[in-house]
């Protein structure tokens, strides 16, 4: 087995932050193309299928911090939904938007107005949980691009001691 102890570890953070900005771009960097491109499918199909699932709200940066912070990893693309829900749905002009149902028996005090273009229930907690899987997907994708080993493999070196 190959002893990479003694070899000091090499961080690209270029790498890192081309990963950050456009999921499987720091593979390509790196020279991995087909890795590049998997990743990239991968991580756009869950992104977008999330948002396809529930809603553009499904990012929300101010009602929703902790669902925001897993989703951010997603890079732009996360901040680009949370603006298009920001403009689209938080903005929308009083006469769109609607009284909640009241329920029955809770006691609890429901916001005034919601938006009718707002995604509720379980289509909307699929899309969030959807985005924030795709970002913590892509931390591990920006550490394997940042710290990923070159070099012969255990293979080539004999594969014993």
């Amino acid at each position: 087995m190959h002893d990479d102890s003694d070899t000091p570890q090499r961080i690209r953070p270029v790498a890192m932050l081309l990963a950050w900005i456009w999921p499987g771009l720091g593979h390509i960097s790196l020279g991995e193309r087909v890795r590049g491109y998997r990743i990239m499918g991968g991580m756009l199909l869950l992104f977008f299928g999330g948002l396809l699932i529930g809603g553009v709200d499904c990012v929300d940066r101010r009602e929703d911090t902790l669902w925001f912070l897993p989703q951010a990893a997603c890079g732009p693309l996360a901040f680009a939904a949370d603006f298009a829900n920001t403009k689209i749905l938080k903005s929308a002009p009083p006469e769109e938007l609607l009284s909640p149902p009241e329920p029955s028996g809770s006691g609890r005090l429901l916001p005034p107005t919601v938006s009718k273009r707002r995604g509720l229930a379980h289509p909307n907690e699929f899309g969030t949980l959807f985005i924030a899987l795709a970002g913590l997907m892509n931390v591990a994708v920006i550490l394997d691009a940042g710290f990923r080993r070159f070099g012969p493999s255990t293979a080539s070196t004999g594969g014993g001691r």
